[in-house]
């Protein structure tokens, strides 16, 4: 069976902890490899790396980082097809929305090439008599990132070009769900020329996660996953000094008012909560229609649509979504439309007896649409992370708003509105960190910062954009003076400007 291992300074490295995880093809149910999980030694071997290479590269110049930045977007575009077809392979998404993870993945490091404009210090001159202050950011040193399994590529990418760019080296902890994707960016890292120990890959469980943490020489941590993993990842960096970004689960909500399109919304609606089998942390997952005119109207849309939904092996082109990504979480899954049912919701589509012919034993799950859910159900209360889209219904704005405004989560949030001050309105309350208008899924372009609020996000900073080029520096400020000796004197008062 094919061992997935390490990579480290540039090659390589086999797993010597002697535990492997499983990897499956999700199509077939079949394990297709074992993946290396890192000992705390192997976790620190990276580290070290990491260490020896910052000694050079965070006093490469900016024009050598750019390079070499843009050397590697030319790579990523030449091999995006390869990229996707490994997501496929060991995650499950169709190719089409494979390719679309490693295009928003590509905007982060088309932002890391501009680096030298991101960077640019302050200066302000004569201060005081002869006395000049300049404004400078600096890397932190080693950073470390730890992704989920649902955007094997994209995520990464959020991270470690802007950390790399900003003059830090990289070690990367990828799901072990799903490895391949992130070992083939960093072998593209180092075809692009990356001097050694640049970007380090170790693969792992819990074990490495908590060395990261623990790790005196990693000075910051990022996280993509879940809120109660989020929550003990800010603890643990917290406990032990380190800068974090912890981002964490959702329950994405969609209000559609009375005055919408009701075919732009259901189509809105079924893409959001359906594409990529709904293992998204940007995926709607509730839909909260306003009068139930409007509720009957959209249910049945949106019902249509799902039932017309192709589902299938990633790599059919007829697909248009595949598998979840283990035979466990397809179960926990379905549980939640089983239990809705008998928590008195009205499920108007059932996918949990779906059976794709050909793959039996793969971990497809079908399409779920709920109708009349309930604040007290479990598949409100809970974040599901599957291709199960719940209904409520609201009397009006105001009571819709607050219903959203009530989850813990606040990841991001969407309207859908013919009316532009009623969406004004919406975007200034809601309290999410994203907020789409006629938008599902607002994802943020490269050059704003992706972030949710409330028990989305665990630390202070946004991931990518500015926030991420401020997460991975820290600030100093230069105060200067050149005078002339036969002005200096001794005098204990506190310095004033004139």
């Amino acid at each position: 069976m094919k061992t997935i291992g390490h990579f480290v300074d540039n090659k390589p490295v086999p797993g010597a902890s002697g535990r492997y995880g499983p990897v499956f093809d999700p199509a077939t149910g079949a394990r297709a490899a074992r993946v290396a999980l890192a000992s705390a030694a192997e976790v620190d071997a990276a580290v070290a790396a990491a260490r020896a290479a910052h000694r050079s590269w965070g006093g490469t110049s900016l024009a050598r980082r750019t390079g070499l930045l843009f050397r590697y977007r030319e790579l990523l575009v030449a091999r995006r097809d390869e990229l996707a077809r490994l997501i496929t392979a060991e995650h499950g998404k169709v190719h089409a929305d494979a390719l679309g993870e490693v295009a928003r993945g590509l905007e982060i490091v088309e932002l890391a090439c501009a680096i030298p404009e991101k960077l640019k210090g302050e200066l302000s001159t004569q201060v005081s008599t002869g006395v000049d202050v300049a404004s400078i950011r600096q890397p932190l040193g080693v950073v470390a990132g730890v992704t989920p399994f649902n955007f094997p590529a994209m995520v990464p990418l959020w991270m470690f070009p802007v950390a790399i760019a900003c003059g830090n080296t990289f070690v990367l902890k990828p799901s072990e769900k799903d490895p391949s994707a992130g070992l083939r960016l960093a072998e593209l890292a180092a075809e692009a020329g990356f001097p050694e120990g640049v970007l380090n890959v170790v693969n792992g469980d819990r074990e490495a996660v908590e060395r990261l943490l623990a790790h005196p020489d990693v000075a910051a941590v990022s996280f993509v996953g879940s809120t109660p993993v989020a929550r003990a990842i800010q603890r643990g960096a917290v406990e032990h000094g380190k800068r974090v970004q912890a981002l964490g689960g959702a329950k994405n909500h969609m209000l559609v008012l009375p005055d919408a399109d009701l075919d732009v919304a259901a189509d809105a609606a079924v893409s959001a909560a359906y594409g990529s089998a709904g293992e998204r942390c940007m995926a709607v997952s509730v839909v909260v229609a306003v009068g139930d005119e409007t509720a009957d109207a959209l249910v049945a849309a949106v019902a249509e649509r799902a039932r017309a939904l192709v589902i299938g092996p990633g790599d059919d082109p007829a697909s248009e979504m595949g598998p979840l990504i283990t035979a466990e979480h397809r179960e926990k899954v379905a549980s939640y439309v089983r239990g809705a049912a008998a928590q008195g919701a009205e499920v108007v589509v059932d996918g949990t007896g779906l059976t794709v012919p050909g793959h039996e034993d793969g971990f497809f799950l079908g399409v779920s649409l709920l109708d009349r859910v309930s604040p007290g159900m479990d598949a409100y209360r809970d974040e599901i992370f599957g291709p199960v889209l719940c209904v409520v219904r609201a009397a009006d704005y105001d009571e819709a708003v607050a219903l959203i405004n009530s989850s813990p989560w606040g990841n991001g949030s969407a309207v859908f509105t013919r009316d532009g001050g009623t969406a004004r309105r919406f975007q200034l309350e809601v309290e999410s960190g994203m907020v789409g208008v006629n938008v599902p899924i607002p994802v943020p372009v490269g050059y704003h910062s992706f972030g949710g609020w409330k028990e989305s996000l665990f630390g202070d900073h946004h991931i990518y954009g500015n926030d991420g080029v401020r997460f991975y520096t820290r600030g100093k400020v230069i105060t200067t003076r050149w005078p002339d000796p036969a002005e200096s004197a001794v005098n204990l008062g506190f310095p004033s400007h004139t």
